[in-house]
């Protein structure tokens, strides 16, 4: 255990946040996402769990330690439902909490169509499945910048 790290956050997810560089895109996938597949072909090349916790828990997790990129219009993508892409389920909902309370202020998801959604995965530093069941649990997170301390 370590103080002030949410302790779902195993060593091998902590690696990988701690690797990431600005812009690096981190994917965080549901249980029926094709995770293992993807994150074959993704910059870190091996898939990363989170078991036994919804989309918005990890999202929880993450966000404590993962800076959101402020650079770009949407950091923050959410995989739209197909047919109805302006459609917020459940649990995309529940990951929109997440994201102001971490941010401390409303800071809206974009979205994206489903297959253009894993080809911005393949493309992604790294893939973290849940062990989230509900359709549509999947967002693509954008890393920022902290910025150094004032003098």
């Amino acid at each position: 255990m370590l103080k002030s790290i949410d302790p779902i956050l195993n060593a091998d997810v902590l690696y990988a946040l701690r690797a990431m560089g600005h812009g690096d895109d981190l994917v965080l996938c549901d249980a029926n996402f094709p995770a293992d597949a993807i994150a074959r072909q993704s910059g870190l090349g091996r898939l990363l769990r989170i078991d036994n916790v919804t989309a918005g828990r990890a999202a929880r997790a993450i966000l404590s330690v993962l800076p959101l990129d402020s650079f770009v219009d949407k950091p923050v993508l959410r995989m739209e439902i197909v047919g109805q892409p302006d459609e917020v389920p459940p649990v995309q909902a529940e990951v929109q909490k997440e994201i102001d309370a971490a941010e401390g202020r409303p800071f809206p998801m974009g979205s994206t169509e489903r297959f253009a959604f894993y080809e911005l995965a393949k493309k992604a530093y790294c893939v973290i499945q849940t062990g989230e069941r509900r359709f549509y649990g999947c967002f693509v997170f954008k890393k920022g910048v902290i910025a150094p301390d004032a003098a």
